[in-house]
């Protein structure tokens, strides 16, 4: 793929070029001044995690075009509950539960204390469900946000956004208490949500001719192939490329919506804007060797492949991290969390080329892209899209800066746990405290947002 593809902000409106080092450009959303928060939620309204509805009326995109957000939007009917009114409503409530519900659950199997009719083994089921479960829902909550902005269509809501909610959440109830049913049963439930979710956000990528997100969909479809080889096999090795792919879908929407942000909140407050910079090949290289660790995670490929390959990576996505200047945003917790949840990411492909060649334990590297990378990108992306799409301004409620440290925390003490830096029991307890924490914050001053109408009375 041309690096330019890489490099392009999300969305149909990004402007990029691609001819070497770039500082981000202007776009039409950082020229306006019509309110104080015009210039963000324009930007998340072009990069399709900001406030514009679906479909974009001629009044919603002309508000996404100049920043006024006084424009009116159109309601939502008033038959459709608020939490099915919207994917990024009822999938993000449900990632957070989940994250606070399976960590407790997981430590009481280990611990001995909770046994339920596993489909899986136990370390297998909690391999699987923070992947398949956690991390599917919240990329459904995403993507199916997103793509109605992208691709100016209308939405999925009511009726067939709570089917779809409900084939995830049987997958969820399937791997946890159908040991008893028919073990193809069960492979089914589990496996029809992630085809749908494509489906849906395929059909309109492809009719909008919306080429450059055709690479989200191609890492979910190898994420649903490894789903199917981890079922068919209960080889560790596809959950483990399973959390590769999730990695390179992280680059991808990570790099699009953390510069970006970046340079739009500088250049709103007065900082260096031009500090944010892109460079295509780098992104290439960041995204294309972490997706060629796919294959060789999958089979097993000799060390001497695999080791520099990941260290290819790692270089490539410290680079391009260094070059958004993370540290000029240090003020913003909604944009500083995107950084170092990013910053996991190069540490985790350290790890990866570290256990490849038997230096450190081969679990390490999994829990700093999961727990660590995923579970902070996760929070923080969260935190900000619904911020923007039920209508409020783009400030953090009280609790969720500490929320963020929480998270941060806990991916932290679960790579020292796996690194045999302290010891297994207490250092699982730890991070799994701080992981509830996190999210259950995020519960608490989120879900009456995600559950309410917009307070405006816009869709929403």
């Amino acid at each position: 793929m041309p690096a330019h593809e890489f490099g392009h902000l999300a969305g149909a409106h990004g402007r990029f070029r691609a001819e070497g080092p770039v500082c981000l450009p202007e776009t039409r959303s950082t020229r306006v001044r019509s309110s104080p928060f015009a210039e963000e939620f324009a930007l998340d309204a072009e990069l399709g995690v900001g406030a514009a509805t679906c479909p974009l009326s001629t009044s919603a995109s002309e508000a996404a075009r100049t920043g006024d957000m006084d424009t009116p939007h159109p309601a939502a009917p008033a038959r459709t509950p608020p939490l099915f009114a919207y994917p990024f409503r009822v999938f993000f409530l449900s990632t957070a539960l989940l994250a606070v519900l399976i960590i407790p659950a997981w430590l009481l199997v280990l611990l001995g204390g909770f046994a339920p009719q596993l489909v899986l083994p136990a370390l297998l089921w909690h391999q699987h469900e923070m992947i398949f479960g956690f991390l599917e829902a919240a990329i459904a909550g995403f993507l199916l946000t997103a793509v109605c902005v992208w691709t100016s269509t209308d939405r999925l809501h009511g009726a067939p956004l709570a089917a779809l909610w409900a084939v995830w959440l049987a997958g969820r109830l399937a791997m946890l208490f159908g040991g008893a049913l028919p073990a193809a049963l069960v492979h089914g439930v589990d496996l029809a949500f992630l085809p749908l979710v494509v489906l849906d956000a395929g059909r309109r990528i492809v009719a909008a001719k919306q080429h450059r997100q055709l690479v989200i969909v191609g890492v979910l479809g190898a994420l649903w192939l490894l789903d199917v080889g981890f079922h068919a096999t209960q080889r560790p090795a596809f959950s483990r490329a399973a959390m590769l792919a999730v990695v390179a879908l992280m680059l991808v929407v990570g790099g699009r919506i953390t510069p970006a942000f970046s340079s739009n909140w500088l250049r709103g407050t007065g900082g260096d804007a031009a500090a944010v910079r892109i460079v295509p090949w780098l992104e290439t290289v960041a995204i294309g060797a972490t997706v060629a660790l796919l294959p060789l995670v999958s089979f097993e490929a000799p060390p001497a492949l695999t080791a520099p390959i990941a260290a290819v990576a790692a270089a490539a996505s410290a680079a391009r991290l260094y070059l958004w200047r993370g540290w000029l945003v240090r003020r913003e917790p909604l944009l500083w969390i995107l950084h170092v949840a990013l910053a996991w990411i190069p540490v985790a492909l350290v790890l990866l080329a570290a256990a490849a060649v038997g230096a450190v334990a081969p679990t390490a590297w999994l829990h700093a892209a999961g727990a660590g990378a995923a579970g902070a990108l996760v929070l923080g992306v969260m935190s900000r899209v619904a911020l923007g799409h039920t209508g409020r301004p783009l400030h953090l409620p009280p609790g969720m800066t500490l929320a963020f440290a929480a998270v941060l925390g806990a991916g932290a003490l679960r790579v020292a746990t796996a690194l045999a830096w302290m010891p297994q029991t207490s250092g699982l307890l730890a991070s799994g405290v701080l992981w509830v924490l996190a999210y259950g914050t995020f519960v608490t001053r989120y879900a009456p947002m995600l559950a309410a109408p917009r307070p405006d009375g816009r869709s929403g």
